[in-house]
């Protein structure tokens, strides 16, 4: 299954026109229709716009029983990368790795709230032991 036969499925899953679609994502029905025919590129924030709708990871979504060649490019065209899969396998490891990605963030955030926390107890132990004095 490719990546367009992904979204109808989850289009219709979910019991929605390819009109509801359309709205839903902002765009003409003409141009939803070709993105389920396969006759248009998909760019990362057509992807991910998708993905949001169905409450679903991007690479969710990009799983396919397909080999092929995944593009990402930008609005203006430019080109920013491209991935090669040739099972679900790699999109599997695709997914982990952004999962711990995304706990890498998490324990960096965590790590900067424990020293504004640890900084903030540093000047309250200067004042009490000024007030000591």
């Amino acid at each position: 299954m490719s990546v367009q036969d992904n979204i109808r499925l989850l289009r219709e899953s979910n019991r929605w026109s390819q009109e509801e679609m359309a709205q839903r994502l902002n765009m003409s029905l003409n141009g939803y229709a070709k993105i389920e025919r396969g006759e248009t590129k998909l760019h990362l924030e057509k992807l991910t716009q998708i993905a949001q709708l169905f409450n679903i990871d991007v690479v969710e979504l990009m799983t396919t029983q397909d080999k092929g060649v995944v593009f990402f490019m930008n609005e203006k065209c430019d080109y920013m990368g491209a991935n090669y899969y040739g099972t679900t396998q790699y999109i599997n490891h695709f997914s982990e790795i952004e999962k711990l990605n995304q706990i890498i963030q998490l324990k960096d955030e965590i790590i900067a709230q424990k020293d504004n926390e640890l900084e903030a107890l540093k000047k309250l132990v200067a004042i009490l032991e000024k007030n000591q004095k």
